[in-house]
C-alpha cells in the first residue's frame, strides 16, 4: 500500500497557528487536526481542500504519495 505523506504540521507551525486555531478555520475539532498530523486519520478530499485553502497553499503541498 502506498504511504500518504503529510506536511500539515509543518505548514501550520510555519504560520504560527495552533492546532485549535487551524481547526477553527476549517470547522473541525482540534483532535481531528491532531489525528491527521499524527497519521491516525486520512482526511477526506473536502477536508484536505479546506486545510489547503486555510493555509493558502496547494493541497499537494500538504499531502502527497510516497514514491
Amino acid at each position: 500500500m502506498t504511504e500518504l505523506l503529510c506536511r500539515l504540521k509543518a505548514a501550520r507551525t510555519a504560520r504560527g497557528w495552533t492546532q485549535a486555531e487551524l481547526a477553527e478555520q476549517v470547522g473541525v475539532s482540534r483532535k481531528t487536526i491532531n489525528t491527521v498530523e499524527n497519521h491516525i486519520f486520512v482526511p477526506s478530499t473536502t477536508l484536505a481542500l479546506k486545510l489547503a485553502r486555510a493555509l493558502d497553499c496547494p493541497v499537494e503541498a500538504l499531502f502527497s504519495l510516497a514514491d
